[in-house]
């Protein structure tokens, strides 16, 4: 008999809640087993989806250890901060510079979701897209307007200029794209998802349903001002 697919139990999600109300050193240490079993099982579903992405994408990122984030949150600038963070997290990318865009993943009660898109693109790469946006505004609203993205990740996120790019003008019939400063699509899980057996598969078919906009951008961002 063939193993149950991998997915976040509920003593996952309870470690974590728990987590979230007592967030502290003492109460982590006294509690690291139950940590290591979460841990132990969110690597076990991220595992699984790295193979099942790679048999149609090519990712950069080739383990659950590389992907996944740290609990402990960093400090030293932040003396304030709650020494944990009551998630588990992390992130795939695909491989550059022939393939842009990257993947993340958020488990935590009540509040898991999954992302992708580019956060922060770099001036030379947010000049390209805007120049491409400018150029052909209809490939981008037809991209953006896809009956599969716009299901599964609604309209597009990121932060945003109050006011026209340099070089572009305010009156431009793109202008609401052009003053995107970032291009993110977000797909809420319930608790119900995230502890489904088909949890790998959704995640999957969810990323899927952005690599339209990944190829467009890939090609945008790896061609230059002449066409080459």
């Amino acid at each position: 008999m063939s193993a149950s697919p991998p997915r976040i139990t509920p003593s996952t999600l309870a470690f974590l809640s728990d987590l979230d109300r007592h967030n502290d050193r003492d109460w982590f240490q006294a509690n690291k087993p139950r940590y290591a079993t979460a841990h132990t099982n969110v690597k076990e579903v991220v595992e699984a989806l790295i193979e099942r992405m790679k048999r149609h994408d090519r990712l950069s990122t080739d383990s659950a250890r590389e992907s996944l984030m740290r609990i402990h949150n960093d400090l030293r600038f932040h003396k304030d901060r709650p020494p944990y963070s009551p998630r588990f997290a992390g992130s795939f990318s695909r491989v550059k510079p022939a393939l842009r865009g990257g993947y993340y993943y958020h488990f935590a009660p009540g509040g898991s979701f999954l992302a992708c898109g580019f956060w922060g693109p770099e001036p030379a790469d947010l000049r390209r897209i805007r120049s491409d946006i400018a150029y052909d505004p209809a490939t981008w609203k037809r991209l953006l307007n896809n009956k599969r993205l716009k299901a599964t990740f609604g309209d597009m996120q990121g932060e945003q200029l109050r006011t026209a790019p340099q070089g572009f003008a305010k009156d431009h019939p793109a202008i609401d794209l052009l003053r995107y400063k970032q291009y993110l699509f977000r797909h809420p899980l319930t608790d119900k998802e995230v502890m489904a057996p088909d949890l790998v598969e959704h995640m999957d078919t969810v990323y899927r349903a952005i690599r339209p906009f990944f190829d467009h951008m890939s090609e945008v961002l790896t061609t230059d001002a002449n066409g080459q």
